[in-house]
């Protein structure tokens, strides 16, 4: 808030001129009709009832803050990303935590996963991560996303959310599994942002300058350590502030406590792929660090709030196809299926130039062909607005800057649900996270926490079908203590 005692500027209209009143509307005389001719009025007005834009389809509630990203290892042998080629060099960042199912005024504390998306400035171009506090997701083919976010948000008739349809979606897609486990778990309701990891999740390439090629996973580990609520202390928090995790981050940084991750990166030779014992590029599995142990590269520190919700937190658009040379997609379906995805869903809510908008534009000179469209006010002037062009226009150079790929072998186009491997099995891991990774109190309140949300509203031959079909093979004990808890008889 500005200076209270400081003198006011003047209020202008949009145009800048000296605006009359701030209180009062043009009429005639003191009980008389309100003027069309009132012009600051009519912009007002008109300006204010297109004040929003559209919401997110998910990711709807969220904060974020800005900070920097340090390199703290050599990784010219994996990549030569021109932001990750000196230790010490640092490259400023905007990260958004969100919750993804959530309405702008849910609870904070839901149990739900939550969005951690950041955006490098580097000066290569724009980077973007886009990923979750869980190093896995519920589906690994893009063709089921809308139906699994549809399915966990709300019902077209009553407007309200549905358990039911969560588990009716759940126990017909046994890949969640993996997923449902960590969300069901105390790790679905972690005690603020700060004190939880960040994944991309999905694998991507990096590239080094002689050309050779690595699959790669980012983890981003808290420094403040990870904490949870358990379930009756994050339905507590509802009571108590339904803001707390965005307040928690704000506060946080207000008082110069600056919340830092540690990038730790699993790195996998690119030959590695093809014979690896499950799909290396399957989205609900993680690799196994005695596979792949976790390699320190780098750390990320927020050290500054936003001083416009709206314009940074709201209108900031993160792309999954954003990347910069020596870093590229993988063959993970997901990721494929979302380069076109966040893009569009940019234009749709912030228009066909969001990427002018201050908190979207990189920090280096733009040079392409786009033109024109819905609130640009970057211009070219006489440049050349087509290619190729004899007069000085931008020009690509694939010898440099050539794209990252990999080889397909030609085959039938077809619909598969590609698990060529021999452990492409969608059960193994979650029995694994539940057997040797949670601790006995977690576990019970694993159990506690399935049951009391099949509790609410599920159709008992969901119910049925979650035990015997979905939970029993992750863990036979698991599935019995769930079926007990429900009260369920289940035959073989």
């Amino acid at each position: 808030m500005s200076n209270q005692h400081a003198k006011p500027p003047i209020t202008t209209t949009n145009a800048g001129a000296p605006a009359s009143s701030d209180e009062y509307s043009l009429t005639v005389g003191p009980g008389g009709p309100n003027l069309l001719q009132d012009t600051y009025l009519n912009e007002k007005l008109a300006h204010f009832v297109r004040e929003r834009i559209p919401d997110r389809v998910y990711h709807v509630k969220g904060g974020g803050a800005f900070g920097y990203f340090e390199v703290t290892a050599d990784v010219s042998q994996w990549t030569k990303a021109a932001f990750l080629n000196n230790v010490g060099k640092r490259t400023p960042l905007f990260l958004r935590f969100s919750i993804v199912a959530a309405d702008e005024g849910a609870p904070d504390t839901d149990r739900d996963v939550r969005g951690v998306a950041i955006k490098f400035y580097t000066e290569e171009g724009n980077y973007d991560i886009v990923g979750n506090n869980t190093p896995i997701f519920f589906v690994r083919d893009p063709m089921k996303f809308p139906d699994f976010i549809h399915s966990q948000l709300r019902l077209p008739d009553t407007g309200m959310r549905s358990n039911n349809m969560q588990w009716d979606f759940w126990s017909l897609t046994p890949e969640s599994a993996h997923q449902v486990t960590y969300l069901m778990g105390d790790r679905g309701t972690p005690r603020t942002w700060r004190h939880m990891n960040g994944y991309a999740s999905s694998t991507y390439m990096w590239v080094n300058a002689a050309g050779e090629r690595f699959w790669v996973k980012y983890h981003f580990k808290a420094e403040q350590g990870v904490q949870n609520f358990n379930d009756a202390e994050a339905k507590a928090m509802f009571v108590e502030d339904l803001d707390y995790h965005r307040r928690d981050l704000w506060n946080a940084i207000a008082r110069k406590d600056y919340p830092a991750w540690r990038l730790e990166m699993q790195i996998m030779p690119f030959e590695d792929a093809a014979n690896y014992r499950f799909n290396p590029f399957d989205l609900t599995k993680v690799w196994p660090h005695k596979d792949y142990p976790l390699i320190p590269i780098g750390r990320m520190v927020l050290d500054r709030n936003p001083d416009n919700f709206f314009a940074q937190v709201t209108q900031v658009a993160f792309e999954v196809s954003n990347f910069v040379p020596g870093i590229g997609p993988s063959p993970d379906r997901m990721v494929l299926g979302r380069l076109f995805a966040y893009g569009d869903s940019a234009r749709y809510r912030n228009g066909p130039n969001y990427a002018q908008l201050p908190i979207n534009r990189p920090i280096n000179e733009v040079h392409n062909y786009n033109r024109d469209g819905p609130m640009r006010f970057h211009h070219s002037g006489n440049q050349p607005v087509y290619a190729p062009n004899s007069y000085g226009g931008p020009r690509a150079d694939p010898q440099r800057y050539g794209d990252p790929s990999w080889f397909v072998e030609a085959a039938e186009i077809m619909r598969t649900a590609n698990v060529a491997h021999k452990d492409d099995n969608d059960f193994i891991q979650p029995g694994t996270l539940y057997r040797e990774v949670m601790s006995p109190t977690d576990r019970d309140h694993l159990v506690s926490n399935i049951v009391g949300h099949m509790s609410q509203g599920v159709e008992s031959f969901i119910q049925e079908r979650a035990v015997k079909s979905y939970w029993s093979p992750v863990d036979a004990d698991l599935g019995a203590r769930v079926a007990k808890g429900l009260g369920l008889t289940i035959t073989a």
